[in-house]
């Protein structure tokens, strides 16, 4: 038995929320439980799992997340399952640690040696995107993701999406895929518009084209189109994901390993899909230790497409004004070097991460929570950001 004595949690900037773990015997494991805009509304979920969960045996992971998650009338949704998330990923931490062997070992064993990842370009006015697309080819990226507008209203002026289709071709031009994410922005009837519109330049996918608590239109969308459909940051959990996948109507999920459960419950979304021939492609515009976690679902899911990271991404450029950034916060960045689109496998211990807890501590002390930004129309109603 190895006792957790100590949770402890974060906020760092740009945007994130760290979490650190420590047990009797001296281990620290991390984990990061960030929910973009209810930083707060996790500091006191943890709280609970402070109260519930110090002085438990940190080996017994399954049981920790079900006691978590079930006892208790109301389950899921994005606080808790974002809290259990940072408690989650720091306790495979530490048994990695504990063990001498990265967590993908525990999880079976990796089945790919380097995995594939995507940048960000564009911002959420996306513009420049061509010169843009060009400097992540010659930081090695072979992908990209972009917003694919700004803010539009419920029904638009069908003009207002043909500067969306002159990004892509720009930024195809460079010879360099492309993930189109319209951020649940457009409702359906823009975002048939927009699909048909942008069939030609063959996106690498397509990302909430809808919002998700519109599964039902998913699969009318996904009849209409040969582009891959993606979703999954707003899925908390495997039930959540279960009604899109015995619907058909996506062909990649992405689960966010900081809101979906971890590694224990994203484990098993990826396993979940799999049965339904859908490719996991993990969320992730988030901190280095959500990205490393991720890289250990992708090292061990024969479905797994992509990963997201947020080097040099428009929020912790905005958030920070530049000073931090994905790799501001480990001791070994060169772990996250990428080459050709790919990054090697993380080989060292637990989430095979060296993480900077000199520098967390002291930009913690005064961090303010961050707030997304707010999108209002020319008639001063709100649209989704």
């Amino acid at each position: 038995m190895s006792k957790i004595i100590k949770i402890e949690t974060f906020r760092v900037p740009p945007r994130w929320l760290f979490v650190r773990v420590e047990t009797e015997d001296g281990i620290v494991g991390w984990g990061e439980g960030t929910l973009e805009g209810h930083t707060e509304a996790i500091e006191g979920a943890f709280e609970d799992l402070k109260e519930r969960f110090i002085g438990w045996d940190s080996n017994k992971i399954e049981e920790i997340w079900q006691k978590a998650y079930r006892q208790r009338f109301y389950r899921g949704g994005p606080v808790l399952m974002s809290a259990l998330s940072g408690l989650d990923i720091a306790l495979w931490d530490i048994k990695g640690k504990r063990l001498g062997v990265p967590i993908y070992e525990l999880l079976g064993g990796k089945i790919r040696d380097r995995v594939q990842v995507y940048g960000w370009i564009g911002g959420d006015k996306p513009s420049n995107v061509q010169s843009a697309a060009q400097d992540r080819k010659n930081q090695g990226f072979t992908a990209v993701k972009m917003n694919a507008t700004e803010s539009i209203g419920w029904i638009d002026s069908a003009s207002k999406l043909d500067d969306t289709v002159e990004r892509i071709r720009l930024v195809r031009e460079t010879g360099i895929d492309a993930g189109i994410d319209f951020h649940g922005r457009l409702h359906k009837g823009m975002a048939k518009q927009l699909v048909k519109k942008l069939e030609k330049y063959e996106p690498l996918f397509i990302e909430e084209p809808l919002l998700p608590e519109n599964y039902d239109q998913f699969k009318q969308l996904y009849a209409t189109t040969t582009i891959p459909i993606a979703t999954g940051e707003r899925l908390y959990t495997r039930w959540d994901v279960k009604p899109y996948l015995e619907a058909g109507s996506i062909d990649i999920i992405q689960p966010d390993i900081a809101h979906s459960g971890g590694i224990t419950e994203t484990k098993k979304i990826a396993l979940l899909a799999e049965a339904y021939d859908v490719a996991v492609a993990p969320h992730c515009p988030l901190g280095p230790i959500a990205l490393a976690a991720s890289f250990h679902i992708d090292l061990t899911s024969i479905n797994f497409s992509i990963q997201e990271m947020s080097l040099g991404m428009h929020y912790n450029k905005l958030a920070s004004g530049g000073k931090f950034d994905l790799l501001s916060y480990v001791n070994d960045p060169e772990s996250f070097d990428v080459k050709n689109g790919y990054i090697e496998a993380l080989n060292k211990p637990g989430l095979g991460i060296e993480v900077n807890e000199e520098l967390i501590r002291e930009v913690s002390k005064n961090e303010k929570a961050w707030r997304n930004p707010r999108f209002v129309g020319p008639d001063g109603c709100i649209r989704e950001w």
